[in-house]
């Protein structure tokens, strides 16, 4: 009788364990939904010089609060730049002189694309490029400038 009884809770302790763990993989995945509404969001494009580790269905935040995602990223073959397509919510508007950042959560965390509105009176439409980007900081760059700098002292 005692050995069913343990038999059970463990069995509930491993069920709730691979619950957990489910959750937070999905977490993780950045995983927020398996439907898209696509009549509630538009499309802006961004380019940039480097995107760091910067990946699709990364956020896209305004003031801390996730606004819109990536959704793919590209390189332009006559530019060599990074061409990255966001789709945002329509609830948020943007001026067209944006501007559009990559920046890190923490010093190693994630990368996000973080906008600014401007104070020009003309918004943004589906399918406008974001002309004034800022590249992401590369840490082994910074650690190299840091090195050649320390060596030629």
């Amino acid at each position: 009788m005692k050995r069913s009884i343990i038999d059970f809770w463990v069995g509930i302790f491993v069920v709730i364990g691979i619950i957990c763990i489910t959750f937070l993989s999905l977490k993780v995945a950045n995983i927020t939904s398996l439907s898209s509404n696509n009549s509630d969001n538009y499309t802006i494009y961004a380019n940039f010089n480097n995107i760091g580790s910067l990946t699709t269905n990364a956020p896209v935040k305004v003031s801390g609060f996730t606004v819109g995602r990536v959704t793919s990223i590209g390189l332009d073959p006559k530019t060599y730049q990074a061409r990255v397509r966001m789709t945002i919510d329509k609830k948020y508007e943007f001026t067209t002189d944006s501007t559009a950042e990559i920046l890190t959560t923490g010093l190693l965390g994630e990368q996000y694309i973080g906008l600014q509105s401007g104070g020009d009176v003309d918004y943004l439409k589906n399918g406008d490029t974001i002309s004034i980007t800022s590249s992401a900081m590369v840490l082994e760059q910074l650690i190299g400038k840091f090195m050649t700098s320390m060596g030629s002292k």
